[in-house]
C-alpha cells in the first residue's frame, strides 16, 4: 500500500472519528436532558397529579406519597449512579447506556397509563417513578465516560460542558414543561419522554460504538449493599426531617429521623472499611488521591447544595405568593413560575459551552474558581432583594447566577474526567454524579429547614401586624398568627394552585394564605376578604 493510500485512509478515519464524536455528544446530551427534566417536572405538576388521582396528600398518612413523588427519583439516581458506572467499566459503557434509554422510556410509558385512583394510584406512581430513576441513573452514570472516550483531551472541556449544562438546565426546563403540560393533562408530563426516549434508544443502538474491555473483575456486592443502605438511610432521614412530627413543625428529633441518620452514617463507615479491603471495590477510594478528582467532586457537591434547594424555594415563592400578588390567576402560576426562572437556564446555556471550550485552552481552574465566586455574589444579592421585588432585578440576578454556575460546572466536570484513568472513567463519573445528586437532596433539607425556622419565629407577629393594620380584630389576628406558626411549608406545596376537587378546606390551606399576609402584603386584603378566608382558602396558595 502506497504512502498516498495510507494518507487517504488516515484522513478518512479522522473524518469518521470527527463525525462520530458529534454523534456521541448529541445523543448523550439528549439522554442527560431527558433524564434531568423529570427531576423538576414533577414538582410543578404535583397539584394536577393529586387532583387527577383523587387523593388529598395533606390528609394523615398521605404525606408518604407526597414526599416520595418529589424525592424518590433523586434518591434512586444518587444511590445507583456509582454502581452503574462501575458496571459500565466492566461490561461496556455503551451497552449499559443503551439499556438506560430502554428502561427510562418503558417506565415513562407505564407512568402515563395509570388506571387506578386514590392511594393505589399514588403507590403505583411512586414505584414506577423509582424504576424510571433507575433508567436515569444508568444514563447519567455512563454519558460522561462515553464522551470522554470519544473526544480528545483538548476538546473534552467543550463536550463535557455542553453535556453537563444540558443536565443542569433540564431541571429548569422541566419547570416550564410541567407548568405547560400538567394543566392540560397530568399524564402528558410522562408521555413527553416516550417519543424522545424511543428516538434516543434507536439512535444510540445504531450509532454508538462500544470500546472493547475485559470483564475480568467481580461485582463488589458487600460494598454495593452497604453503600446503598447508608445513602438511602441518610436521604430518608433528611426527607422526613423536614416533615412535621407531633406538635413540632419539623421532625429532626423524631426517633425515625435520628435512627435513619445515625444508621446511615454507620453503614457508610462500614462501606469505607469494606472498600479498603476489597480486591475489586465499587467506590474506588484511591481515586481521591488524585487532587483534581477529589477537589472537583467536593466542589460539585457544594455547588449542588447551593443550587438545589434554591430552585425549590424560588418556585414556591413565585407560584404561591409573588405571581398571585401581581395579578396572575392561581391556575396560571405553575407555567409562569417556570417561565420566570428561564433567565437561570439561559445563563447556564450561554456560559457552559463557552467556559468549557475556553477551559480546553486555558485550563479549568480559573473558570471554575471565578464561577463559584460570582455565584456566591449572586446569592448575596438575591438576599438583598425586598419581598415584593422588581422582576427585572430578580431576572438579572438569576441570569448572573446561571452564568456563574455554568462557568463553574463545565470546566469542573472536564477537570474531573480528564484526571481519571481510562479504565475508571465510568465509576469516577458515577462517583462525581453521586456527590452532585446527594448535594441536591441535602440542599432541599437545608433550605426547607431554614425557611420553616424563620417562619416559625417571625410569621405569627407579621400575620398579627398585617391583619390588624387592615382592621381585623386583634383576637382574630392572634388566632391566625398562632395557626400560621404551625404551618409546615412542605405540606403547602401540593396546594399551589386551585383545587378542582371537593376536598374540605384544611387548617394548612387556611393558614397558607396567612403566609402571603405575613410577608407584608396584608394591605392587599380587605376586612371583608379576611372574613371569608376559610372559603377563599380552597383556592390554595
Amino acid at each position: 500500500m502506497s504512502d498516498t493510500d495510507l494518507s487517504a485512509m488516515d484522513e478518512s478515519n479522522k473524518r469518521a472519528n470527527d463525525r462520530y464524536k458529534w454523534v456521541v455528544l448529541s445523543n448523550t446530551t439528549l439522554g442527560m436532558l431527558m433524564a434531568t427534566i423529570d427531576i423538576s417536572i414533577m414538582l410543578i405538576a404535583l397539584p394536577d397529579i393529586f387532583t387527577g388521582i383523587h387523593l388529598d396528600p395533606l390528609l394523615p398518612g398521605n404525606s408518604f406519597y407526597l414526599l416520595w413523588m418529589i424525592l424518590g427519583f433523586m434518591v434512586v439516581t444518587s444511590v445507583l449512579v456509582v454502581t452503574f458506572g462501575r458496571l459500565g467499566d466492566m461490561y461496556g459503557r455503551v451497552r449499559l447506556y443503551n439499556m438506560g434509554f430502554v428502561v427510562y422510556t418503558f417506565f415513562s410509558l407505564l407512568l402515563s397509563i395509570t388506571w387506578m385512583s386514590g392511594t393505589a394510584a399514588a403507590l403505583y406512581l411512586v414505584v414506577m417513578r423509582i424504576f424510571q430513576g433507575v433508567g436515569a441513573a444508568i444514563l447519567i452514570a455512563n454519558s460522561s465516560a462515553i464522551l470522554t472516550d470519544a473526544f480528545p483531551e483538548h476538546e473534552r472541556g467543550m463536550a463535557l460542558g455542553i453535556n453537563q449544562i444540558a443536565g443542569i438546565s433540564g431541571s429548569f426546563i422541566g419547570l416550564v414543561l410541567g407548568g405547560l403540560l400538567a394543566p392540560i393533562q397530568w399524564r402528558l408530563i410522562f408521555v413527553v419522554s416516550v417519543p424522545i426516549g424511543l428516538f434516543g434508544t434507536v439512535w444510540a443502538y445504531r450509532k454508538l460504538k462500544e470500546i472493547p474491555r475485559r470483564a475480568d473483575t467481580n461485582i463488589d456486592w458487600p460494598g454495593n449493599i452497604t453503600f446503598a443502605l447508608g445513602l438511602i438511610a441518610i436521604m430518608v432521614g433528611i426527607t422526613y426531617g423536614i416533615q412535621p412530627y407531633g406538635d413540632r413543625t419539623m421532625g429532626w428529633l423524631s426517633p425515625l429521623v435520628l435512627s435513619a441518620l445515625v444508621g446511615g452514617v454507620v453503614m457508610l463507615f462500614v462501606f469505607t472499611q469494606i472498600e479498603r479491603r476489597s480486591p475489586d471495590p465499587m467506590f474506588r477510594l484511591s481515586l481521591f488521591r488524585i487532587r483534581a478528582f477529589s477537589a472537583g467532586s467536593i466542589s460539585s457537591f457544594l455547588a449542588s447544595v447551593g443550587r438545589g434547594g434554591l430552585m425549590f424555594m424560588l418556585v414556591i415563592w413565585l407560584q404561591g405568593i409573588w405571581l398571585p400578588l401581581h395579578g396572575f390567576d392561581f391556575a396560571r402560576t405553575p407555567l409562569w413560575a417556570g417561565i420566570a426562572m428561564l433567565p437561570l437556564t439561559l445563563g447556564f446555556l450561554i456560559a457552559g459551552p463557552v467556559s468549557g471550550a475556553l477551559s480546553d485552552r486555558y485550563g479549568s481552574r480559573p473558570f471554575a474558581t471565578v464561577g463559584m465566586l460570582v455565584a456566591a455574589l449572586s446569592f448575596f444579592l438575591l438576599e438583598l432583594l425586598p419581598v415584593n421585588f422588581n422582576y427585572d432585578e430578580f431576572g438579572g440576578l438569576l441570569l448572573l447566577n446561571g452564568l456563574a454556575m455554568g462557568a463553574f460546572a463545565a470546566p469542573n466536570r472536564a477537570g474531573v474526567m480528564n484526571s481519571l484513568p481510562r479504565q475508571h472513567r465510568g465509576v469516577g463519573s458515577g462517583m462525581n454524579s453521586t456527590f452532585q445528586n446527594s448535594g441536591q437532596v441535602l440542599s432541599i433539607g437545608i433550605f426547607f429547614t431554614l425557611m420553616i425556622i424563620g417562619l416559625s419565629s417571625s410569621l405569627p407577629g407579621s400575620v398579627l401586624h398585617g391583619l390588624t393594620s387592615v382592621g381585623v380584630p386583634i383576637v382574630d389576628g392572634r388566632h391566625a398568627g398562632r395557626g400560621a406558626a404551625g404551618v409546615n411549608v412542605v405540606r403547602v406545596v401540593p396546594r399551589l394552585q386551585p383545587a378542582r376537587t371537593s376536598l374540605e378546606p384544611s387548617r394548612d390551606r387556611e393558614f397558607a394564605n396567612a403566609h402571603a399576609i405575613g410577608a407584608g402584603e396584608a394591605k392587599l386584603l380587605s376586612v371583608n376578604n379576611y372574613k371569608t378566608l376559610p372559603q377563599r382558602s380552597a383556592r390554595g396558595l
